[in-house]
């Protein structure tokens, strides 16, 4: 996921702002507006929390109807769902990969691409978002 609002020449700008201040590129990585945007119109609270997840899988998928909005929300899922892994799970950190890709990093040392995730979640309902998040924060 090369960060399409950043564009590609400002990867080595986003990896040295996550080594200066990483709390920035949290907050910055968990805006998610399409996503939250969405939530909002039906009624879910995005609050950062496991919760806020299950509610986003009980969601009804009116997105998948549209192949502009769809690549876009996948996205958002992917990491709205990093963003939550890592204000709750112990240790948890983002990463920007040499490819540009943010990937949450454990404290275990695994790497979770989120953005994949999120994307087939958006496209499927598969694997839920929730059930990623306790697989992960089970680690």
């Amino acid at each position: 996921m090369n960060i399409p609002f950043l564009g590609h020449r400002h990867k080595k700008d986003v990896r040295t702002a996550l080594a200066a201040d990483p709390e920035a590129v949290a907050e910055l990585l968990s805006e998610c507006e399409l996503l939250r945007s969405q939530a909002a119109r039906a009624g879910v609270r995005l609050d950062d929390t496991p919760a806020s997840l299950e509610a986003l899988d009980q969601m009804v998928p009116r997105w998948r109807d549209d192949a502009e909005i769809l690549p876009w929300l996948g996205n958002d899922a992917g990491l709205y769902l990093g963003t939550v892994v890592v204000r709750t799970v112990t240790g948890a950190v983002w990463r920007i990969r040499p490819d540009g890709e943010p990937v949450v990093l454990l404290a275990s040392g695994r790497e979770v691409d989120v953005v994949p995730a999120g994307q087939e979640w958006a496209a499927s309902g598969a694997p839920e978002l929730s059930q990623l998040y306790a697989e992960i924060a089970e680690t």
